[in-house]
């Protein structure tokens, strides 16, 4: 039972690294304008907080710690999502690829969402 739990943390881990990386991806490609810059550097910082927080959950001290770093994953999933939506970009390719960046976060947004109800 411990490998299936195991198992499932690393998918989480990879999830969330796939993201950030995905996200700086995208930022990559964005015009160079001084509100994309700015929403950009705060995206990527959020983006890369989920999964460092979500690693230093599995590693917790305590039940209380674990949900707090959990917590703070969710939290920063939706401030991610929050800078998404926030660029603008008048091309579709982009378009596109935002869409499935703000979809996966809203993914990761539940999935730390339902994590937390399971732990309280």
């Amino acid at each position: 039972m411990t490998e299936v739990k195991n198992s499932k943390q690393y998918d989480l881990e990879e999830r969330t690294f796939e993201f950030a990386k995905n996200v700086r991806i995208f930022v990559k490609k964005l015009p160079k304008t001084i509100v994309n810059i700015e929403d950009g550097k705060q995206l990527i910082r959020s983006s890369g907080s989920i999964g460092a927080n979500y690693i230093e959950a599995n590693e917790a001290l305590s039940k209380k710690d674990f949900i707090m770093r959990i917590k703070i994953s969710r939290k920063e999933t939706k401030e991610s999502r929050y800078w998404l939506k926030l660029i603008n970009i008048n091309n579709y390719e982009f378009e596109e690829e935002k869409k499935r960046l703000i979809k996966e976060s809203t993914e990761l947004m539940n999935i730390f969402g339902s994590i937390i109800r399971k732990s309280e």
